[in-house]
This record gives structure tokens, sequence and C-alpha cells, in this order.
């Protein structure tokens, strides 16, 4: 089963980043490269959503827990041009705030979620919260590093997530499990709070 085609536009995404990096200047490559490091890290609806997918990945398993953090960062990365470049994308606040419900509910109840099923979900909201990184960028940085920044930034809450999740269910067996579980519920809930504050 071919779960990748976004592998093509990830590459273009990059490629548009790059190019674009040719337009900013100011910062440098070391400051653009901290500051979209920076940027998940410093919203809690970024770091929820990170996390939570790769719990995700954990909970589903097998080869899900390296193609579901792959396809969120590929996909991320297309947002990301797509905000860059001034694409509109409706919605963007509501799509991350629902992208934290939905992936912590993954990762309570996800066991029965097929890959590809993971895949999906992740790439889907991944291109919202590349957005609001592309759209967000300071216009005298550069932008190829400063997704590098985010990029790697995203990568490390992934692991966090997965590793995490992993760690708990086989260290402690039922225990973690119920752990892992709660885990979600409490971010899902967190994430339905901030939907609530939207409507």
């Amino acid at each position: 089963m071919r779960l990748f085609p976004v592998v093509p536009l990830a590459a273009a995404a990059v490629g548009l980043l790059t190019t674009s990096a040719f337009a900013h200047t100011g910062s440098g490559p070391a400051g653009s490269f901290l500051t979209g490091f920076l940027h998940p890290i410093g919203g809690i609806d970024h770091v929820l959503t990170m996390v939570a997918v790769g719990s995700m990945a954990a909970v589903v398993g097998g080869r899900a827990m390296w193609t579901v953090p792959c396809a969120f960062i590929a996909m991320m990365m297309v947002g990301a041009a797509a905000g860059v470049a001034g694409y509109p994308l409706p919605l963007v606040e509501f799509g991350i705030v629902a992208s934290i419900v939905v992936t912590g509910l993954a990762t309570a109840f996800g066991r029965s979620l097929t890959e590809a099923a993971a895949v999906a979900v992740a790439a889907v909201f991944a291109v919202f919260h590349g957005h609001a990184h592309g759209t967000e960028m300071a216009p005298m940085l550069t932008a190829a590093e400063y997704g590098a920044g985010f990029a790697v930034a995203t990568a490390m809450l992934h692991a966090a997530g997965l590793f995490g999740a992993l760690a708990v269910s086989r260290r402690f067996t039922t225990i973690g499990t119920t752990a892992v579980r709660i885990t979600g519920i409490t971010i899902a809930a967190v994430g339905a709070g901030m939907v609530g504050t939207m409507i």
C-alpha cells in the first residue's frame, strides 16, 4: 500500500521555502532556525497536537510509528509553503484546535485505527499547523532555515509522544496502557475547551 503521495508535494514545498529564503534577510540563518524551532514549542495548541500525533502513532503501532510522523512533517511543510507564498487557507485556527481533539481521541481509542487512517488524520491536520507557521514568519527571517527549525521541533515533539507512550505501555503494561488512554482523553478535553472558546 502506497501511503506517500505527499512526498513529491513536500519536495516542492521545500523548494518553495528555499526559493523564498532569498527574499528574506536580516536575522540570518541561525536566528531564523531558532525562531522556527521555538514557534511550535511556544504554542500549547501545537505542542499538544505534536505530542498526540506521536502517541497516536505508538498506539496504532507497526509501520505507523514512522509513517504517521513523517506524513505530518511532510504535509506541514506543504502548508507552510502555502502560507509563506500567501495562499489563504480557511478555518486555520479551528483546524488546529480540532486537531488536538481528534489526535487526543485517537491516542485514547485508536488501537483499531489502520495505518492509512492514522496517516490521513496526521496529514490533513498538518496542513493547518504548517500554514500557521508559514503565515506567522516574520519578513526578516530566512524561510528555509525557519522551516527547518519548526520541522526539527515538530519531530522532537512527535518523538516525545511516541517514545513516551511506548515506554509507559511496555514498562507498566495494563496500567501504562490506561495511562496513555487517560493522557489522550485529557489532551482531547483541553482541545474541546479551546473549541468552546471559539464558538
